[in-house]
């Protein structure tokens, strides 16, 4: 490298110098040339830096190649060649064959989502669906990039279990103290399809008989779930499982102290007490069902769950225009502990909630 930019600096410096010295000095160092020609041949060994030198110049200045006297023209011409090898194999490293498809294609669509969510489907279904997403990709590209299993394909327990929730319905009797230092029940229906609570109502002394009629009047005309989960409340007696079997459902208590086995109306209960019922004090079953008419609304229709994608049991929908403004949940009788946020017009701040004499009853539609 270092008598590269000798003989580098050496050419700067030449061309600033007169023609005379220039042929005198070329004259002078083809006479030394001749003379170690003379002596015996040898196999000279050149560096890397003296054949790039020798290749660039003959390059440049094609007419060079008849003055080589140190190698043959042809060496030269073969070192070339080498070069140019080995410069198109650096620029094309890494990408032998064809181009592969997009890292978006095989890897976002193809491999997490279609292959893996749906095993029952082969390469011509996930074929046939990335065309009709205007994908243009051939089969056995699909097929390439599929997941490979070992044995049939099988569903997950998520899945298998998403399928029956619309046939299971979870119960539970709530306690709710009130301020004279008694004890009301709250009785909660609740779906595990879309977590919706679909009915509730309140009593102080809930007895078998009273159960039955209320899975009744949730359950009318042949609504009723294939299974009805519950704990091992004494409440639930003969009389309310002669009920249930009439209606054409299978009651299935769950095993004593396991509250874990009914998880999704214990957690519900917990969400209750924790939005609504540790912020009032509660005065009578009139009291306590206005609280919870409002508060089946805000959760049905507003109160956005985990468990659904963030979405509301009655399925929210996203608004995109209008102001943003609070809108508390109250009536004459309570004010619950929540606020919905919501995109209205700014001179519709107030809204109606339907309120019944008796019973408040959460139907497929909210409150009734």
């Amino acid at each position: 490298m270092l008598a590269f930019l000798q003989l580098l600096g050496a050419f700067v410096a030449n061309l600033f110098g007169s023609r005379r010295q220039l042929e005198v000095e070329n004259l002078f160092l083809r006479h030394q040339l001749n003379i170690v020609l003379r002596g015996p041949p040898h196999r000279l060994r050149l560096r890397g830096s003296d054949r790039t030198l020798l290749v660039g110049m003959t390059w440049l200045w094609p007419s060079l190649l008849g003055l080589s006297l140190v190698v043959q023209p042809d060496t030269i011409l073969r070192w070339h060649r080498a070069g140019f090898r080995v410069y198109w194999r650096w620029k094309s490293r890494g990408r032998p064959g064809r181009p592969r498809v997009s890292l978006a294609v095989s890897c976002a669509r193809i491999h997490p989502r279609m292959s893996k969510d749906n095993p029952l489907w082969g390469a011509p279904r996930i074929h046939g669906e990335l065309l009709k997403l205007e994908f243009e990709i051939a089969q056995s590209t699909v097929s390439k990039y599929m997941i490979r299993r070992q044995g049939p394909p099988s569903q997950t327990w998520r899945t298998f279990l998403g399928n029956h929730a619309a046939a299971i319905a979870a119960i539970d009797l709530c306690v709710v103290p009130t301020l004279t230092l008694e004890c009301l029940f709250a009785f909660l229906v609740l779906g595990h399809d879309r977590r919706q609570l679909l009915w509730f109502t309140v009593t102080r002394h809930p007895t078998a008989e009273w159960l039955g009629q209320q899975i009744a009047k949730a359950f009318p005309w042949g609504t009723a779930p294939t299974y009805l989960v519950r704990d091992n409340d004494r409440a639930y007696g003969q009389a309310f499982t002669n009920r249930v079997r009439a209606m054409g459902g299978r009651d299935r208590p769950i095993s004593p102290q396991s509250p874990w086995q009914n998880p999704y109306a214990e957690r519900l209960i917990g969400t209750l007490r924790r939005h609504c019922l540790d912020h009032v004090l509660i005065f009578d079953e009139r009291h306590l069902r206005g609280g919870l008419t409002l508060y089946a609304l805000y959760y049905n229709e507003t109160r956005t769950h985990l468990g659904l994608g963030k979405d509301a049991p009655l399925r929210r929908a996203v608004q995109r225009s209008g102001a943003i403004v609070t809108e508390p949940e109250s009536c004459a009788d309570c004010i619950t502990a929540t606020r919905g946020y919501d995109f209205r017009e700014r001179n519709a701040m107030t809204r109606t909630v339907p309120r019944t004499k008796d019973e408040s009853k959460v139907s497929n539609s909210g409150v009734v």
